[in-house]
Order: structure tokens, then sequence, then C-alpha cells
């Protein structure tokens, strides 16, 4: 073998290496969210109405575009999402000239406080395989990933 044929055989093998990685990373957030899923139907919450519990609950109150941009989606999006929030009587909107505000009512605030902690946790304990420092490594790798 040449030395262009050892290159193009190990670049192949880092690129499998590489598709391993991403078809397990897939596999691994897949099953988190299924059973981040299943847990949230104790609260009778989907996965989208929790995340935007816990960010309204951490802030007293925030404008729906600060909502979005924590959240990575639109406006629009948020704007049904809330709906059916404020329908369950755990978020209110206010107006205030041109500026939407969203903070929760006491009925979201005492749900916030009962299942924002226990879902902490359950997601929290997926990692319990690994010990604090292979936790610290993976975070370092998965942030060097993402940049």
């Amino acid at each position: 073998m040449d030395q262009k044929d050892t290159e193009s055989f190990l670049s192949k093998r880092d690129e499998r290496l590489g598709l391993m990685i991403w078809f397990r990373l897939s596999r691994v957030y897949n099953q988190s969210l299924r059973e981040s899923h299943q847990h949230l139907k104790k609260w009778n919450l989907s996965a989208a109405q929790f995340d935007m519990l816990a960010q309204v609950g951490a802030h007293d109150r925030l404008t729906q575009q600060q909502l979005a941009d924590k959240l990575f989606v639109t406006k629009g999006n948020i704007t049904q999402l809330l709906g059916k929030l404020e329908e369950l009587g755990l978020v209110r909107r206010e107006q205030e000239w041109k500026t939407k505000y969203v903070s929760l009512t006491e009925k979201g605030k005492a749900l916030f406080n009962d299942v924002v902690p226990v879902q902490e946790q359950f997601q929290a304990s997926q990692y319990n395989a690994l010990d604090r420092d292979e936790k610290r490594q993976l975070l370092d790798l998965l942030k060097k990933i993402q940049n």
C-alpha cells in the first residue's frame, strides 16, 4: 500500500467512526427524549410545555421574544404553546404597549415547584453510569463538537 492508499484508508476509517458516533448520539438523544416524555406524563405535560414552564418559572417575567430566543423557536410557535398553557391556567400574558410579557400564575408556580426539580433530577440521573470525570469529559467533548 502506498502513502496515498494508506491516507485514503485512514480517512475512510475516520469517516466511518464519525458516522458511528453520530448514530450513537442520535440513539442516546432519542432514548432520553422518550424517557423524558414518559416521565412528564405524570404531570400531563409535553416536553415543549415543560421547557416553557421551566424558562418562564426561572424568571419573574419574560417577553414572548425572550422566551422564543431561549427555546430556539419562532414567536409563532411560542404563541401557540402559550395559548395552551394559558388555557390550563399556568401562565398569563400581559401587553404593555407593543410588548407582550409572560409570567406564571400561582397555579403555574406551584406546578413549576413540583415538576422542575424532579424532572431535572430525572434528567441528571440518566448519566449515573458515568463518574464525575467522565461527565466533565463528555461535556467538554460535546462543547468541542458544537463549536
